[in-house]
């Protein structure tokens, strides 16, 4: 394929409008009669940016996926991280989770269909993740499974795919993923911006573009629910399945005509971002969250910010919160004395004392990392990765070093957040209460964990406007 040029938003504008009522119909007669219960394995907190009332596991041992499947909801997550993991970990953790999942499943009498929940800018252990659930459960359970289907569509973030190409929303223009920043990742950048191509260009040529099946939005918009089912039932051999969208309605008309084919014995696994698990999972549009519902009544005002992602569009959020009309203190977290011996350990030491100063004084800490990135002089992308984890060891650090109660904790970016959520608050389960701005969801962390019943905001790096990190801050601090 030539190179590709962005588009103008308003071509998502230009699609026919289906019959919705319609849609919710039959999407509702399906979702009634569906049988599996929807686990979206989550390689970084970000996944539940589109859904509440859900529940989000940090492990997954027998006994806590047994407990998911036990759920009334049709959806549950379970939190890997694996996007921090090294290759070798994120096999030893997906054979794991396959493993434990079928027994948790066999115990409850329950079937699930998987879905492996990623970046919407196409970042991620791919096609390892999957890859391997699939060798793995095929082998456990002696089912084949029929086909993979790839769904990056994510429109609370801006990412949409049109006639096969993935595109990323900037300002008034629909950005090629491949020509974005996202797509020059140093762990894992990729070029092709047509999913085919990029499936092509991911599995080393194992899966040819030209031989994938593809689900177009002619065919969404046109509610053709019989011909998308029948797409369906011919895939085999693990081919992949590319679902465009321009909207929600699409997925919508996409996941009638899936759990159709499920019912009539195929078998698929879902490598999608945030927009189809809530589809499948049936979770209803909910209002975006108060400061009520955040802080409530008796808790403390000032709060923590901790920043590790380096996107253009955080660094741009952080000058816009360096503008911000409440009180707050901001603290640069130097990542780079990760080059010198025992650096990270100090600073994170020095930095914690001066949070927590500024909570004690009723000022919230902003905690940014360093804005020039620590790029190591290397081609080796798991040496890479490996620093990034132990700079986000560092950075979490802050958090777990707290001995003053905050009145809500924001983290900004994958690899960070999810350490936040797991290593330093302990969270065992939580419970998704919603999302304060589209795509930025809000755990309320259990009675487990460090700071019980504290909102955390899971604010990631590629989501909002210039000035919606602000914003939060500002409606958090009243």
């Amino acid at each position: 394929m030539g190179a590709l040029q962005p588009l103008d938003v308003s071509i998502l504008e230009t699609y026919p409008r289906p019959d919705q009522a319609l849609i919710d119909r039959l999407l509702a007669d399906e979702l009634a009669r569906a049988g599996q219960k929807m686990v979206a394995l989550d390689d970084d907190p970000t996944g539940v940016q589109t859904v509440h009332d859900v529940s989000v596991y940090t492990d997954w041992l027998v006994e806590t996926l047994a407990n998911g499947l036990g759920e009334d909801n049709r959806l549950f997550f379970v939190l890997t991280n694996s996007r921090g993991f090294t290759q070798a970990q994120t096999v030893e953790a997906h054979r794991e989770i396959a493993r434990n999942l079928v027994t948790a499943a066999r115990r409850c009498g329950k079937d699930f269909l998987l879905i492996s929940r990623s970046d919407s800018t196409l970042r991620g252990h791919y096609p390892l993740e999957t890859q391997t659930l699939k060798e793995e459960l095929e082998a456990l359970t002696g089912v084949a499974f029929d086909g993979e289907v790839i769904c990056p569509f994510f429109k609370e973030g801006g990412r949409f795919t049109l006639d096969d190409v993935h595109y990323v929303k900037e300002g008034s223009r629909l950005v090629p993923a491949g020509e974005t920043e996202f797509a020059r990742d140093k762990t894992f950048g990729y070029r092709a911006s047509h999913l085919g191509e990029w499936v092509e260009e991911k599995t080393g040529g194992a899966y040819r573009a030209r031989d994938m099946v593809s689900i177009s939005l002619d065919a969404l918009r046109a509610t053709a629910v019989d011909a998308i089912e029948a797409q369906l039932l011919a895939v085999e051999h693990f081919n992949k399945i590319i679902v465009n969208a321009a909207d929600t309605c699409d997925i919508q008309v996409f996941a009638i005509a899936l759990l159709r084919a499920l019912r009539r014995g195929k078998h698929f696994i879902l490598r999608s971002a945030a927009g189809l698990p809530r589809v499948l999972g049936g979770v209803t549009e909910r209002p975006l969250l108060s400061r009520r519902e955040l802080v409530g009544d008796g808790q403390p005002r000032a709060g923590v910010v901790l920043i590790g992602s380096h996107v253009n569009r955080t660094t741009r959020q952080l000058e816009e919160l360096r503008r911000c009309g409440s009180p707050i203190e901001l603290i640069e977290f130097n990542q780079h004395l990760a080059l010198v011996k025992g650096g990270l350990i100090g600073e994170t030491a020095r930095v914690t004392g001066l949070a927590e100063a500024a909570l004690q004084r009723g000022v919230s800490a902003v905690v940014y990392t360093r804005r020039e990135r620590l790029d190591l002089d290397t081609e080796d992308k798991e040496r890479q990765l490996m620093i990034a984890v132990e700079i986000a060891d560092a950075l979490t650090g802050v958090i777990s070093g707290l001995a003053v109660r905050p009145g809500f904790i924001i983290a900004k970016g994958g690899i960070t957040s999810s350490d936040v959520g797991v290593k330093a608050l302990r969270v065992r389960r939580a419970i998704v209460l919603g999302q304060v701005r589209p795509g930025i969801p809000v755990w309320l962390t259990g009675p487990e964990s460090k700071f019980p019943g504290m909102a955390y905001i899971i604010f990631p790096g590629n989501v909002g406007e210039d000035t919606t990190l602000r914003e939060v801050v500002e409606m958090l601090l009243g």
